[in-house]
């Protein structure tokens, strides 16, 4: 009988983990197009067949990548106030485009199917519910807002914002502005 440890691991010791970091590997050096189960499991030493008990197929490669990206957003502390944590999960957002500007893209393109990939996202729908907003407007705000800062983040990322940095902070101090006017539109005023 396996330990713990020891269940979800392949013959060679594979894991989720693994797979995962040789595809963002694989997609950081030659591209999103040439992220294949073949290409994966190459990188890994084994066969494609391997991979399918932890990703399930090429659509669960890119879930993860997703998965991935998402896992470097800092953590939510509900003992800070909303505007704070607001504003930490858009320096998160801004930092994992800079990291990561080729592949940042799949945030704006793929939905969010695990469960580390919706810890962000429900993180920014249990703020905006501490601030008070009603359970109608919560996640449409929260798409919004993260709509907005990602694309704000993949422009900044991927060169589209010219001229100097202090331009640059600008922009995302205007967003940070509308972003507290949306929430505190809608936001119950005694929290």
């Amino acid at each position: 009988m396996k330990t713990p440890a020891q269940r979800g691991r392949g013959t060679r010791g594979l894991t989720r983990d693994e797979v995962l970091d040789a595809t963002v590997d694989l997609a950081e050096e030659r591209g999103l197009d040439a992220v294949s189960m073949r290409a994966v499991a190459d990188r890994l030493g084994v066969t494609p067949m391997a991979l399918y008990r932890y990703v399930g197929d090429k659509q669960g490669l890119l879930d993860g990548l997703v998965e991935r990206l998402l896992r470097d957003m800092p953590d939510d502390d509900p003992a800070l106030p909303w505007r704070d944590r607001l504003r930490a999960f858009g320096a998160g957002i801004r930092a994992i485009a800079r990291r990561h500007p080729d592949l940042f893209m799949l945030l704006l393109t793929r939905p969010t199917v695990t469960e580390e990939s919706r810890r962000p996202r429900n993180a920014i729908q249990a703020m905006l519910r501490e601030a008070g907003v009603p359970e109608d407007v919560v996640r449409p705000l929260q798409r919004l807002l993260d709509t907005v800062g990602m694309g704000l983040a993949a422009s900044e990322a991927n060169g589209r914002f010219t001229g100097d940095p202090e331009g640059v902070e600008e922009v995302y101090d205007l967003a940070e502005e509308i972003f507290v006017a949306a929430i505190e539109r809608y936001a119950d005023p005694a929290k």
